[in-house]
């Protein structure tokens, strides 16, 4: 008995030792761009990706193959090879200067699953010549089989198409293709005189300031006879006058910026036949005041689709086009909402019947998936959906391939054996990611990984395996080899947390509170200071995003916690974060109640979460402070204006003030345009509040903020100054929408020494 006593009292002061040899962490260590950041975060395996169907890791001194059952790993091709290739190896052509030795072979890749080639890019010369290379190695025969040459400088969109081996970029405003070591073809008319010219027309980027889903401007077809690209006509719209403080004199840097109700640019959509060098443009009509958007292709290359929307957004057609002479053959699909459609997703043919394709559409209250038969036309008959706001009329045979209260949010690809189609989706929770596999046949959907947390997943070329990145607050990371017929798989890594073994960390909570409306679920995270003691008061903040395609909370390491929340919960501060109504993931009522009217219900629910936090006894009612970014930084803004005796601190970041200063896309989405919408424009108008300022109120703005132009933050001081209240202003230079690198662990020194200054 006195041996078992000894042993619980060692044991006892063993674990009270471990507590106390824990320390407190700073900035440096939970922001990145610190310098202790990646030190402490979950162990990763980066490189990890396909070879057709089989694994590989593309690590710093080697690729290795991974056995897809037994995680076993068999080196291809190491870093030293490569190297002795490339510096003594012969080349196709003489090169500029000589190329470096390469410090790793993470970035390359391999492009084909049944060659032994590996494809990856390096850049030589200086700043008055230089070129960029992209190399093909075969690790058999040991040697450089060939090589992209781009003399254009700020080469960028590289878009390489194994399947007739040409590399489309872009370059300035224009478009080139590569072949093969062949001086580079410019697809779109170059510059006269080796002139720069104006950015007036963009040829092969993203247009549509990146909305709609659109990531890219090119669009290889699938068996690379064809690229299509986007050619945006930007001469119409209003320069924002950006300005370089870096020179002697300040210089303007025009930035193209259509604001809503303003002359937005106009976008076609042009097909290359890369044999015969010819371009055509789609035949649809006056682009004016017009979205083209998630260009798709027919798998035998005969037909191009794009799902085109008006510029109230409340109505989309899926258009069909003839690839080779751009003749339009006919709408197939059509929906309107009273609110708004917002298509994000390209078609997906079934590689196992290429006349059937999945849509995708929020008919039925959330993103679901849809089967069309392009072999079955019918009469168009319009419909009502599950959303008595939505409308929609199908001139193809239709059938749902997902239904529910729960929405998918990705297509990952198809097991073509199996006949099945692999998504990603919230059908567990809204909290989470979890991959599927959905026979399409049948409808029935097979769980792949764990039910806990966040999957992100990387799909093999025939969808017999997938790669599975999984974190959920229990588990810091754990990736693994799956099946996709939901049978066990490999697990590769399962990593542990270094700053929950090196650090005192907070304890961190979520659940649920009722909405303004007193019916609609919203999810908080709490969390309480380090060494909380329940005997005491402690000051509150809230931090804020709460717009459209954003979420706060999820079933993540610490819940989706940022560092500088867990920093200011070991400074003293009890921490909220609520998803309120008009955020992401739950379906499309839960997000356009928001409509024309944005921050006013986004408002009441973020008081809910104030309300909330007065009921916990530890919670000091008057010290209550609100942070957030973007339309953060507008809701912070407008919670300090709005409830102005419920917070008496605030800093908000790069902030939306007037919504008519902010861009046509995603302003008159969730706002109409302010002819059509006079009265939201001037209720959401935060300069009109500006005499309602009690608290501290700090605003943080990049210099060079092209996505929530300085123009907001100068009017708005200019709002305060009239109504004599005193907001503080800090200002990076240069800076764009976000802070990176040194500058955004300073930026968050700076917020925390407002808080403790002013909300202690």
């Amino acid at each position: 008995m006195k041996k078992f006593l000894s042993f619980i009292i060692t044991l006892c002061m063993t674990v009270t030792l471990c507590a106390q040899e824990k320390k407190a962490f700073t900035l440096d260590d939970v922001i990145p761009g610190g310098s202790n950041y990646f030190n402490l975060t979950p162990q990763n395996l980066p490189g990890l990706q396909w070879w057709g169907d089989v694994c590989v890791r593309a690590d710093v001194d080697d690729i290795r193959q991974i056995d897809n059952r037994t995680g076993e790993e068999t080196i291809l091709v190491t870093l030293k090879e490569v190297n002795e290739a490339l510096q003594n190896g012969e080349k196709p052509y003489k090169l500029l200067a000589p190329i470096k030795p390469l410090h790793t072979l993470q970035g390359a890749s391999l492009p084909w699953e049944n060659r032994n080639l590996l494809m990856f890019s390096d850049y030589v010369g200086d700043e008055e010549k230089s070129e960029s290379y992209v190399f093909f190695y075969d690790f058999i025969q040991k040697k450089l089989t060939n090589m992209f040459r781009i003399q254009e400088a700020n080469a960028t969109n590289f878009d390489f198409c194994k399947e007739n081996g040409y590399l489309a970029y872009t370059a300035g405003d224009h478009l080139y293709i590569a072949n093969h070591g062949d001086f580079s073809t410019a697809v779109s008319p170059h510059p006269t005189g080796g002139k720069e010219i104006d950015n007036d027309i963009v040829y092969g980027q993203a247009v549509h300031r990146n909305e709609f889903g659109i990531m890219k401007g090119t669009f290889w077809s699938p068996k690379g006879t064809y690229l299509a690209f986007y050619r945006m006509d930007q001469s119409m719209v209003t320069d924002y006058p950006q300005v370089n403080t870096t020179t002697r004199i300040a210089t303007l840097v025009p930035d193209k910026y259509p604001m809503a109700g303003m002359t937005s640019h106009k976008v076609t959509v042009c097909i290359y036949h890369v044999k015969t060098g010819k371009t055509i443009y789609l035949q649809a009509g006056d682009p004016t005041d017009r979205y083209f958007t998630n260009i798709s292709w027919s798998p035998d290359e005969k037909d191009i689709y794009v799902i085109e929307l008006n510029r109230d957004q409340n109505h989309a057609q899926l258009v069909q086009y003839n690839a080779e002479t751009g003749e339009k053959k006919g709408v197939l699909y059509e929906e309107k909402h009273a609110r708004y459609v917002e298509p994000q997703h390209p078609l997906a043919f079934l590689p196992w019947d290429e006349t059937k394709f999945i849509y995708w559409s929020q008919r039925d209250g959330y993103h679901h998936l849809y089967l069309m038969d392009t072999q079955k036309p019918q009469a168009g008959e319009w419909k009502i959906g599950k959303d008595a706001d939505d409308t929609y009329c199908e001139y193809l045979q239709t059938a749902p391939l997902t239904q529910g209260d729960w929405l998918v949010q990705e297509i990952l690809g198809f097991n073509k054996k199996m006949k099945t189609v692999i998504i990603g989706s919230t059908e567990i929770s809204p909290l989470q990611t979890n991959v599927f596999s959905l026979d399409v046949k049948a409808g029935k959907r097979t769980l792949i990984g764990k039910r806990d947390g966040m999957h992100r997943a990387q799909l093999s070329e025939n969808g017999t395996f997938l790669i599975d990145n999984f974190t959920s607050n229990d588990v810091p990371r754990e990736i693994s080899i799956l099946p996709t017929d939901g049978k066990k798989g490999v697990t590769l890594l399962t990593a542990t947390d270094p700053m929950k073994e090196q650090y005192n960390l907070p304890e961190i909570s979520i659940g649920t509170i009722k909405a303004a409306d007193g019916k609609t679920d919203l999810y908080y995270r709490l969390i309480k200071p380090v060494g909380f003691d329940p005997n005491k008061k402690y000051p509150a903040i809230i931090y804020v995003y709460g717009g459209p395609h954003a979420q706060m909370i999820h079933n993540t390491r610490f819940y989706d916690a940022r560092g500088w929340d867990l920093y200011m919960a070991q400074q003293g501060y009890v921490m909220l974060t609520v998803d309120n109504r008009g955020s992401d993931n739950r379906g499309i009522q839960f997000e356009n109640c928001t409509f024309r009217q944005l921050g006013a219900e986004e408002a009441k629910d973020q008081v809910e979460g104030v309300k909330f936090l007065q009921s916990l006894p530890y919670v000091d009612a008057g010290k209550i402070g609100v942070h957030g970014w973007s339309f953060g930084g507008y809701m912070t803004t407008n919670l300090m204006l709005t409830y102005p005796d419920l917070f008496k601190v605030g800093v908000a970041g790069g902030p939306v003030i007037d919504w008519k200063y902010y861009e046509v896309m995603y302003g008159e989405r969730y706002m109409d345009t302010p002819q059509t919408n006079p009265e939201g424009y001037k209720s959401r108008d935060l300069k009109a509040k500006a005499g309602n300022l009690k608290g501290r109120l700090e605003i943080i703005i990049g210099g060079m903020d092209p996505t929530c132009v300085p123009q907001h933050t100068i009017t708005f001081l200019r709002a305060c100054i009239d109504a004599g209240t005193h907001p503080d202003l800090f200002i990076y230079p240069e800076d764009g929408h976000n802070m990176m690198g040194r500058d955004r662990v300073h930026l968050h020194e700076h917020i925390t020494r407002y808080f403790l200054d002013y909300l202690k």
